[in-house]
């Protein structure tokens, strides 16, 4: 294992220039299209996925704006993202942005999946099936409160 020297790595390099580009742009975004361009950025960012990202993400995506409409999706580190209030809910942390085996649902501390003292926060998702689908929107419903 490597040791830490304190740099951050290219991968998470990448991110942060990501994500204030994406801060840049979502700042000037006001009024009634501001929903309509996240959504684009959403739509955009998934299309342009390798598979089988592409297609967790679609799914994903799917079954968030299914189950709970009042999310609001944008992008988050160049993530598909939903958040409540401003503040993102859940992700989609696709596996090919860190050269990952399996890209990662995730949850805030927002998300209401408290299960006594510990409780999972992400989830792996190497495929989409019936079940997994099913999951999903189980976590995303409880998640939302």
């Amino acid at each position: 294992m490597a040791e830490d020297d304190g740099t951050l790595s290219d991968f998470e390099r990448k991110a942060l220039k990501e994500r204030t580009a994406e801060l840049r742009k979502q700042a000037g975004r006001k009024g009634g299209n501001k929903k309509e361009k996240d959504l684009q950025d959403v739509l955009d960012t998934i299309r342009d996925l390798p598979e089988p990202d592409k297609g967790i993400a679609q799914m994903i995506h799917e079954v968030v704006t299914e189950v709970a409409p009042e999310l609001d999706p944008k992008t988050w580190y160049g993530f598909p993202a939903y958040a409540k209030d401003g503040k993102v809910l859940v992700f989609y942390q696709q596996a090919s942005k860190f050269e990952a085996r399996y890209g990662t649902l995730g949850f805030q501390d927002n998300a209401m999946l408290d299960d006594g003292p510990m409780w999972p926060a992400s989830y792996a998702i190497v495929e989409v099936t019936d079940a997994v689908r099913t999951t999903v929107a189980e976590l995303v419903r409880k998640a939302v409160g």
